[in-house]
């Protein structure tokens, strides 16, 4: 019996794993979706960490105590990064890679300075009203007029994670590292998706992590905002299943 082949989904922020629930179903057979937490967020029962390093070494861990050795490895947002992080830390442990509504540049001065004011609105005023502060800029156009849905089971998600663990992440995020350098170092195959309707990191985003990556395909989802996994499921996944298979060759 052949053992199944493992792909590694990373969440965004601030978010948890059930963001990836809508993949489950569509994995290619002899591939096996996994979906961890990061510390601090979800189910996860580690103390949060304010470090995208930390955070890779946390998704080491996970996969160490799964057995599995080697996977495709990806991430959304906060978990793109994460996954550039990662690949800094052990290239040998990706067969491929996956990058969602990302981008490899750090923070501006402006965006930092937006870091700053939501560690202080979520200590001061809890997950809720980063949620509230969120959500108007998490979904394309298309959703917030067709699916409203969407947010409500979004906001679930966000307001179930402790303050100082989106604290912690927003510290992170803030201090990371530009990873433009090493995208030409890249080595694996790397499927770039985006939703045409993201404004947190839009198509010029992944227009450029493609340029910068050498072997690397690029995936618009027409009517898919920032979570565009969730906005456009089906065509995420089956995006994801064509990049897939060709791998298991």
């Amino acid at each position: 019996m052949v053992s199944a082949r493992h792909v590694v989904l990373l969440h965004a922020f601030p978010l948890h794993a059930a963001l990836w629930r809508p993949q489950r179903d569509f994995a290619p057979p002899g591939w096996r979706y996994n979906a961890p937490d990061f510390p601090g967020f979800g189910a996860s029962s580690e103390t949060a960490v304010t470090s995208m390093d930390a955070m890779a070494e946390s998704v080491l861990r996970t996969m160490d105590g799964l057995g599995i050795e080697r996977a495709v490895i990806g991430g959304l947002s906060m978990g793109g990064y994460v996954t550039l992080a990662l690949y800094r830390m052990a290239p040998e442990r990706f067969e491929g890679m996956i990058l969602a509504d990302t981008r490899a540049t750090a923070d501006n001065d402006t965006q930092k300075e937006a870091r700053r004011k939501m560690i202080a609105t979520v200590r001061e005023k809890g997950s809720s009203a980063v949620a509230d502060e969120m959500l108007p800029k998490l979904h394309g156009a298309r959703s917030q007029r067709e699916r409203p849905e969407l947010a409500e089971a979004v906001r679930g998600m966000i307001v179930g994670n402790k303050p100082a663990s989106i604290a912690a992440a927003v510290t992170a995020m803030m201090d990371r590292p530009d990873s433009t350098s090493m995208l030409a170092s890249i080595s694996v195959p790397t499927l770039i998706l985006c939703g045409e309707e993201d404004v947190l990191t839009p198509p010029s985003d992944a227009e450029a992590l493609h340029t910068g990556i050498p072997d690397s395909h690029l995936v618009l989802l027409p009517g898919a905002g920032h979570l565009s996994n969730l906005e456009t499921p089906a065509a995420f996944s089956t995006a994801v299943k064509e990049f897939l298979v060709p791998l298991k060759s």
